[in-house]
């Protein structure tokens, strides 16, 4: 079968891995004129994890991967008032748990690609033609590729799902997030080792040190209007630079060229239509706050790499999990960022509750959520 994938993000790359490996002619196409270099750091576990280990691609994560040693919550002054212990998390998930950036997942799989792989950067999808006999996709150079099947993987604002299944579909969650990585010995030496989070209502900014001796920048808060905007960098300077510790260093070394996103879930009634179909956050997207869409991306390309015959039964078997995970996300919202001091306390005494026996393991659990697997 030729299958012509939209999106060279991370369910993109895991799914084009598998069916190249499956002996499938497979065509990438990826509308940024290369691979991103730019995101935050992401703790690896779950079904994508598993479906990374079958795929051979898991120990050049590990490779690229950290083992951090928690996640501490530090006031203006940078003293820790809370925190949750990352081996705690990784016995609730067996220990098959790793935090890697972003870009090092799909770098991972990219390296790894089948020779019947071709990836073509800076080509933009600009129509779909779903036939009887094929789908034609056309790009914005005029060019067009055809198939026998067109898989949607290029995220939240994806475009074959607004070309096939119309516009709408994403779910704001009220907040905006950025990303940005900068360098600074002295930040680096406080935060090696660890995620630390500013411990503040209603935006908050974490940092993890790289081994490269960079710093990973990472910045959600609480906005109503889901408007980007028009220069992110200043709105990042305005909405954080009140707060104390290091951020004022950070902010200062904060690129032009920063990730910067609203939070938003997807949700629509169908994942395919024809010789179409989406995967990871073109069709269920979860949310950072979820901490699980690079997973199931890759664990979702997975279960669609076992049914290229049967697109419902794909939605079927994958559908349920991705609404759990979206529904965890959404009622968990209010801990991940309080919006209010006395909301703020109550998190930093389940931190502190949450080192004792048997309720650490509670505490872990509820936040992996149920446990997915592939078949």
């Amino acid at each position: 079968m030729k299958v012509l994938i939209s999106g060279a993000g991370i369910a993109g790359l895991a799914l084009a891995h598998r069916l190249g490996t499956l002996g499938h002619e497979v065509v990438v196409v990826e509308q940024a004129a290369g691979p991103r270099t730019s995101g935050y750091m992401i703790d690896f576990f779950g079904p994508g994890y598993d479906a990374a280990e079958r795929m051979g691609v898991l120990p050049r994560l590990l490779d690229l991967g950290y083992r951090v040693a928690e996640a501490a919550y530090v006031d203006a002054r940078g003293r820790r008032v809370a925190g949750l212990r990352f081996d705690r998390m990784a016995r609730a998930v067996n220990g098959r748990l790793v935090s890697v950036m972003r870009p090092d997942i799909e770098r991972a799989f990219r390296e790894d690609l089948p020779a019947g792989v071709a990836l073509r950067f800076g080509a933009r999808v600009v129509g779909v033609e779903d036939g009887e006999a094929e789908v034609r996709v056309r790009l914005a150079d005029g060019s067009a590729v055809s198939g026998d099947l067109l898989v949607g993987a290029d995220g939240v604002r994806s475009t074959v799902r607004r070309l096939v299944f119309g516009d709408g579909h994403v779910r704001y969650l009220g907040f905006h997030t950025a990303a940005f990585t900068f360098d600074d010995p002295a930040v680096h030496a406080l935060v090696a080792g660890r995620f630390c989070v500013t411990d503040t209502v209603g935006r908050q900014v974490g940092f993890y040190g790289l081994r490269d001796g960079r710093v990973a920048a990472f910045t959600v808060h609480r906005t109503p209007s889901p408007d980007l905007p028009a220069d992110p960098r200043a709105e990042i300077v305005r909405a954080y630079g009140s707060l104390g510790w290091v951020v004022p260093r950070a902010l200062a070394r904060c690129p032009e060229d920063v990730y910067y996103d609203q939070v938003a879930q997807v949700e629509l009634p169908r994942w395919s239509s024809g010789r179409v179909v989406l995967v990871g956050d073109a069709c269920g997207a979860v949310s950072l706050l979820a901490g699980q869409g690079a997973s199931l991306g890759i664990g979702g390309a997975y279960v669609l790499s076992e049914h290229l015959d049967d697109l419902a039964a794909y939605e079927r078997a994958w559908r349920p999990v991705v609404v759990e995970k979206q529904q965890v996300a959404r009622s968990g919202a209010r801990w991940f960022l309080p919006a209010s001091p006395w909301r703020l306390r109550a998190r930093r005494v389940a931190m502190r509750l949450s080192a004792l026996p048997g309720v650490d393991r509670v505490v872990a659990t509820s936040l992996v959520g149920k446990p997915v697997r592939l078949g």
